[in-house]
């Protein structure tokens, strides 16, 4: 088992030069034992630099902002719905509709006729308005 104090001062002094420079562990092991002739594992170089008290020099990846879709806008009064090429599994037909408020659900028929609507907003509740012109609209598109 290998003790950061069997290193001499110059060999301590080397390692924490090199992990200024940017070397993480897995390269300060390798230098050391090129360079200084000795067995290190993986785990006793972690020890030996902790020991040390040096810190490793981690290059931050810069975090890029999501940007935000902008919402489609929907006039009040307005109900569209969309059918997917691609049905999601379980339904006979599926899609996205937006209501009258502006609020997106996914939408899918399944084998027994019944109709589902899942909101973005899990409390969001249908106004009965909207629902009769989204099942207007859903059976126009599905008569294609």
């Amino acid at each position: 088992m290998f003790n950061a104090n069997d290193l001499t001062d110059e060999q301590k002094a080397q390692v924490a030069e090199w992990a200024a420079a940017g070397d993480q562990l897995n390269d300060l092991q390798k230098k050391m034992t090129e360079a200084f002739g000795i067995s290190i594992s993986y785990m006793d170089t972690r020890f030996a630099i902790m020991d040390l008290g040096i810190e490793l020099v981690t290059e931050e990846v810069p975090v890029e902002e999501k940007k935000e879709e902008p919402k489609e806008l929907t006039p009040q009064g307005y109900v569209d719905a969309t059918v997917d090429e691609i049905v999601r599994p379980g339904f006979l037909a599926s899609g996205k509709v937006i209501f009258s408020d502006g609020m997106n659900a996914l939408w899918g028929l399944d084998q027994m006729g019944r109709l589902s609507v899942d909101a973005d907003d899990p409390s969001y509740q249908v106004d009965d308005e909207d629902m009769i012109a989204f099942q207007e609209v859903l059976r126009d598109k599905l008569k294609a």
